[in-house]
């Protein structure tokens, strides 16, 4: 690509491609890839549909663990790359079964496609990092893949406590080498960061 891709690219043709619940069902690796990986309830539809400006491209739901494949979603006519969500982690209710099979599924996306440029990790902002959260990162530093953190409904914490998860994530981020060293902190509800959300992940797009 010579010219930088500009923001307004959002504002462009969005539309839902495909769900794939097993790598055979993969689109073709022909343009560049950003995926999304989060624990269940971390905001991530919410997230994906405010980058977008789109209420319903991603399916929200009041039931943590519904998304239980990869969602493809093309961005640009014609196209310029497409953003992956992929399944919650760290959900409960699921059998063990269904969750190893999730978990093979993320983990074969991971190592196995070479057109990921970057994933960009949620990460609760009135929690923190959970030990679910750590085997994902540590996950994304074995496959190599460049990921960057992601804080996510900022609006419901108060401003000291959002201080100190944020100087907290950090710290842990700077432990993984696959980790991009500077945060973004987002709320789907009140727009915050994603405007750098959006300059983040074209600039991902380029790499």
């Amino acid at each position: 690509m010579t010219e930088p891709l500009h923001p307004k690219l959002f504002s462009g043709p969005i539309s839902f491609l495909k769900s794939a619940p097993q790598l055979q069902f993969l689109p073709d690796p022909t343009v560049p890839e950003i995926a999304f990986a989060g624990r269940s309830n971390v905001g991530k539809s919410s997230l994906i549909n405010a980058l977008t400006g789109r209420n319903g491209l991603a399916r929200t739901s009041n039931t943590p663990g519904r998304t239980q494949e990869l969602n493809f979603f093309d961005i640009g006519d014609p196209l310029i790359f497409r953003i992956c969500d992929m399944p919650g982690y760290g959900f409960a209710k699921a059998p063990p079964k269904v969750v190893q099979k999730w978990r093979y599924l993320i983990n074969d996306y991971l190592r196995g496609r070479q057109v990921l440029k970057r994933t960009f990790v949620l990460i609760d902002s009135r929690h923190g990092i959970k030990n679910t959260d750590e085997d994902v990162l540590e996950m994304l530093d074995k496959a190599a893949v460049s990921y960057r953190i992601v804080m996510t409904k900022a609006d419901k914490v108060k401003t000291a406590a959002l201080e100190a998860t944020k100087a907290k994530v950090m710290a842990e981020a700077k432990k993984h080498p696959a980790a991009h060293p500077d945060l973004i902190v987002t709320s789907s509800e009140k727009k915050q960061g994603i405007d750098e959300l959006r300059m983040a992940v074209l600039e991902a797009v380029q790499i």
